[in-house]
């Protein structure tokens, strides 16, 4: 295996140095996958109408529980094993790997079956009208099907990420993106499958990484693989995984109750033009989302080496790594904020040329921004406690952004504002949740700073084998 990939070096190379060499795959994997859900929107803004959009933007909140039942183990599973890696443990980390395998199965048949059997109730439930539910619908029925090779793709990619191999995990996206950035506009403009066209090429792209990510762990040459796994289902582990993964599970879940929320509210005060609100939502969501994709691209070049590090004893490495990723963070959304202030009609008409959705785009670009510059670093810090094994503090962090502060928002402002106050209610909570994050990260790193012993022992206590 090469030297640059094997997991020891996240204990021994400069700290700088490993958040560019784990990050850069990962923002480009992220940036890429981000950029195909950009061109893939405005595929479908662009060959098949302004209310395929709408239709588009009413998945979301399915697309946020997929992603929460996948992640649930995905996340969780590379987080214990850069953990069990750092502990040079690496029999468990091997036993992680069958026991991710196994449960992205399970959790895709699971979630699959049941999606397809209740997908109209569940597209009505997120604000689907008789306009726009045949086109959730047919979107979301290709991607169901194939839940299976989507959840093991994304699993074991952050399991191949996790064991030291960042940049074939980099590549594992490319191919998926590739693909389907090849094969979308085909589908739609040639063979005129409509919405559906964009759904087949993502499931083609999604079935060629997994491939590619298969062979990986099937190889001998891989750190961890098929083979070295000693048992393909571990209790105590499978614990661990989803105590961890379940920050990033409650996140997605809570994204998809608030999106719901989101979708129900422009429609009732939107009125006749509830349907284009809902589609500028969506606008804005997929533009806002490429750069916190790049964000979340950093906190997946973070986790290994926090993980590593924490892991190891390295309370320097590990604040060291949190600064840095705190830093890049803030940069990205910076950027992202003054990119979509300074120019929103101009990135709203990439997708369409509608000119009352263009409209609503533009205002929630201006008022759902206005705290965006915060939002990187809040995201980093949430998953620093993640990646060092401390999944309640990530959990409480997010709560208090979806849950205490956004709902409650989101019941008031409208009232008054409208659809404006559903577009203030986003800023409003982003800002209050930057200022709980930043309260937490200070307690915490004050009780670590005074406490070293109790960081190691706290973790190893909670999971009982040596985590």
């Amino acid at each position: 295996m090469d030297k640059t990939d094997s997991p020891q070096v996240l204990g021994t190379k400069p700290v700088g140095k490993l958040l560019l060499e784990y990050s850069v795959p990962a923002v480009i994997a992220s940036v890429v996958t981000s950029l195909y859900n950009i061109v893939d929107s405005i595929f479908i803004g662009q060959g098949v109408g302004a209310m395929a959009i709408t239709g588009l933007a009413l998945t979301f909140p399915m697309m946020n529980l997929l992603i929460a039942f996948v992640m649930v183990v995905a996340v969780g599973g590379a987080t214990v094993t850069s953990i069990y890696l750092g502990q040079k443990d690496n029999e468990r980390a091997s036993n992680a790997l069958g026991t991710v395998m196994l449960l992205c199965l399970i959790h895709s048949v699971v979630f699959g079956g049941i999606s397809l059997w209740l997908l109209d109730d569940i597209l009505h439930m997120f604000g689907a009208t008789d306009r726009t539910l045949p086109y959730a619908r047919e979107f979301m029925r290709m991607l169901l099907f194939a839940t299976p090779v989507s959840f093991v793709f994304i699993g074991l990619n952050n399991m191949m990420r996790a064991s030291g191999y960042p940049r074939k995990a980099m590549i594992s996206a490319l191919l998926s993106v590739g693909v389907n950035v090849i094969l979308c506009p085909i589908f739609i403009f040639v063979f005129n499958w409509g919405i559906k066209g964009a759904a087949c090429a993502t499931v083609c792209g999604q079935s060629v990484a997994c491939i590619w990510v298969l062979a990986h762990f099937f190889s001998h040459k891989s750190f961890i693989n098929f083979h070295k796994v000693t048992r393909w289902f571990s209790g105590s582990i499978a614990r661990m995984m989803y105590t961890i993964g379940l920050s990033p599970f409650l996140i997605n879940v809570c994204a998809c109750v608030v999106v719901m929320f989101i979708n129900k509210s422009l429609i009732a005060y939107g009125g006749e033009e509830g349907d284009m609100a809902v589609g500028a939502f969506g606008i804005v969501n997929r533009v806002t989302m490429l750069f916190l994709m790049i964000v979340m691209g950093v906190t997946q070049g973070m986790q290994p080496i926090l993980g590593y590090n924490y892991g190891a004893g390295r309370w320097d490495r590990v604040k060291r790594c949190l600064w840095l990723g705190i830093y890049v963070g803030s940069a990205i959304t910076i950027l992202g904020f003054a990119l979509t202030e300074f120019f929103p009609e101009q990135v709203t008409r990439l997708f369409t040329d509608d000119a009352l959705l263009i409209g609503h785009s533009i205002a929630g670009f201006h008022i759902i921004l206005l705290c965006y510059p915060v939002i990187g670093a809040a995201i980093v810090i949430q998953n620093f406690f993640q990646s060092i094994g401390k999944p309640q503090l990530s959990i409480f962090l997010s709560m208090t952004r979806q849950l205490l502060y956004l709902l409650p928002l989101l019941w008031v402002l409208p009232k008054y504002w409208g659809v404006d106050g559903v577009w203030a209610s986003m800023a409003g909570s982003d800002f209050l949740a930057f200022l709980t994050t930043i309260i937490t990260l200070w307690i915490v790193l004050r009780k670590f700073n005074k406490s070293p012993h109790a960081r190691i022992s706290s973790t190893s206590s909670d999971s009982g084998n040596g985590i």
